[in-house]
């Protein structure tokens, strides 16, 4: 079960705040916008007019830190970079990679549940994180989950949290897992010949199958590709680690299979960074064995558009489409009947309220069940009417 915090103690003064704040919100029923480093706002959905903002910027620092373990705690508004820079020290990271920059909180990165290429071997934030703070929509203060890697009392919250888009609790702080930093790294482009649905799934296949474990495998439409210098056409970035040996002999195997070129390994932080500022995200997902087929729709729709591309991690069937704004986006709204079937998240939304988009919104009865017992007064996050 949660630990539950009064307020009398165990909690910082500053979550103590936060938690006022909220009560004091929900008396109101004055809707609050959480935001953090605010590099990502046009995540959310669209918001109330008079929604209040609630910074969490200045709840930044790490709490503790244990290499031996390899867990680290950190306040919400502690961005990616000082978590990168204190880890490396001891030859650790934080796999997630969320797109965007480093600048980006790890507490928006828990909230939204993003993530990027090292998923494929590393998995996701609901994978990596152990423990949350939270404050709820009624001002509550919890803790879920643990500091350490065997402490699963509940998980099942930590998960919940994590990926609610704040509209069940601020995150105040995050516990996580880390991972040793492989001894080498290499990058690779394997050139995809021809990706349509067949002879893609022919290629994955061989490379599923050839004795190499890559840390990502991430899928690039042409336009993508060119711009971060990988190729004028469809190519697999394929990301190495291990120790040198091994790194060689993973190319190796790669090598037998397509043809390959060395990349520099700032590729991944480009790829992470190349969405421009108002753009509009779609990402649909099914099972990776789908993904040839749904892969070639994509790119179809992609390539219609000016400016926009497309990439997929080919372990998890998700492929991400960029499109340089929501009117862009709404050029090919139609194309998106062709991609019944698969799983439809919007995790960008730009400049929608302009064109006429609006955020599409998934209500079960257990979401609303749950935004009824963490969130009464429906005051965090909550969407414009």
């Amino acid at each position: 079960m949660p630990r539950v915090d009064d307020g009398a103690g165990g909690a910082r003064v500053s979550t103590q705040a936060i938690a006022e704040r909220v009560r004091e919100a929900g008396a109101r029923h004055t809707p609050l916008r959480i935001v953090g480093a605010g590099t990502w706002l046009d995540g959310l959905r669209l918001m109330p007019a008079d929604a209040q903002p609630l910074s969490v910027a200045s709840e930044r620092g790490i709490v503790e830190y244990t290499p031996g373990d390899l867990t680290l705690t950190a306040r919400a508004g502690t961005s990616l970079a000082e978590i990168a820079h204190a880890t490396a020290a001891h030859g650790q990271w934080l796999t997630l990679d969320p797109h965007g920059s480093d600048d980006g909180t790890i507490g928006a990165t828990v909230a939204t549940a993003s993530w990027g290429p090292l998923a494929h071997a590393f998995g996701t934030p609901r994978d990596l994180v152990l423990g949350l703070e939270a404050v709820t929509g009624d001002g509550t203060i919890i803790r879920t989950g643990g500091r350490v890697v065997k402490n699963v009392a509940g998980f099942d919250l930590t998960r919940l949290f994590t990926g609610s888009w704040g509209t069940l609790a601020v995150i105040t702080e995050v516990t996580v897992r880390l991972r040793a930093r492989p001894e080498a790294e290499e990058t690779i482009a394997i050139a995809v010949r021809d990706d349509a649905p067949e002879p893609l799934a022919a290629l994955l296949a061989q490379i599923r199958a050839a004795n190499a474990a890559p840390m990502a495998l991430e899928l690039l439409s042409p336009a993508i590709a060119a711009r971060l210098g990988a190729g004028a056409s469809t190519v697999i970035l394929a990301r190495l680690g291990g120790n040198a040996e091994s790194v060689r002999a993973q190319r190796a195997a790669l090598a037998a299979v397509s043809s390959v070129t060395t990349l520099g390994d700032d590729i991944w932080r480009a790829l992470r960074a190349a969405e421009p500022p108002q753009a509009w995200v779609q990402r649909l997902s099914g099972r990776p064995s789908r993904l040839p087929a749904l892969w070639g729709t994509a790119r179809d729709c992609c390539a219609k558009v000016s400016g926009a591309y497309a990439h997929a991690t080919v372990s998890r069937g998700v492929v991400r489409l960029v499109f340089p704004d929501a009117l862009k986006f709404k050029e090919v709204k139609d194309d998106a009947l062709d991609f019944l079937g698969y799983v439809g998240i919007v995790e960008r939304v730009g400049r929608a309220g302009e064109f006429g988009l609006k955020f599409p919104t998934f209500h079960s009865d257990l979401a609303r069940r749950a935004r009824a017992a963490f969130d009464p007064h429906r005051i965090l996050n909550s969407e414009a009417a």
